[in-house]
């Protein structure tokens, strides 16, 4: 058994509507010793959250001491509201050897890539911009102005996908899946991460 010393960072980014939510979600369902990074934020509790699954909700002045004390590992001022990931989890968690997910918009990600260049990062794409049209307007949450926006800022977040290691279509949910379990297997197989393990078993 290969050495499994050295947990991943794995950092998911992707326009709404992509998919991505709902393959972290099928993925984490089966990943042992995977920890699904939760962000803080200082916007209010929606109906139907719930404190510490959606979100960790905390006041404005919890989150500039966070920020203060440096405890964030990324962070946002979005419509009035701050947005971030909490630093401490995802140190604990890697240091206890588990994998580490962060689901980022492609700001966040990039802020992470420049203080943990080691993380792989990985985009989630729809197989076009119809079908993602299409999944915006079944929601039926949004009006139409509002998906505009959606689809006009996803055309940019994909501009951005050449800055990530890895591109997962997300056309059927379970292929997008496996794709995922089996970027996160190759990474774990790479030689700089087994290194010790042949050093330790073979020439002893």
């Amino acid at each position: 058994m290969m050495n499994n010393k050295h947990p991943l960072l794995l950092v998911v980014s992707g326009p709404s509507g992509s998919g991505k939510g709902s393959m972290l979600g099928k993925y984490l369902k089966s990943a042992e010793d995977t920890f699904y990074s939760i962000s803080a934020t200082t916007r209010q509790m929606r109906p139907g959250e719930e404190n510490g699954v959606n979100y960790h909700f905390v006041s404005e002045e919890e989150f500039k001491a966070k920020i203060e004390a440096e405890a964030m590992l990324e962070y946002a001022r979005y419509c009035d509201h701050y947005y971030g990931t909490p630093k401490a989890p995802v140190e604990e968690n890697l240091a206890a050897g588990r994998d580490v997910i962060l689901e980022l918009d492609v700001a966040g990600a990039m802020k992470i890539q420049k203080i943990r260049p080691d993380a792989i990062f990985i985009f989630t794409l729809p197989p076009s911009m119809e079908v993602l049209r299409r999944r915006l307007i079944g929601r039926n949450t949004e009006a139409e102005d509002v998906i505009a926006k959606r689809l006009a800022v996803a055309v940019e977040e994909i501009r951005q996908a050449h800055c990530y290691d890895y591109v997962v279509v997300n056309d059927d949910l379970d292929e997008a899946v496996c794709e995922f379990s089996c970027i996160v297997a190759a990474e774990k197989a790479k030689m700089e991460r087994n290194q010790n393990f042949i050093n330790e078993v073979f020439f002893q």
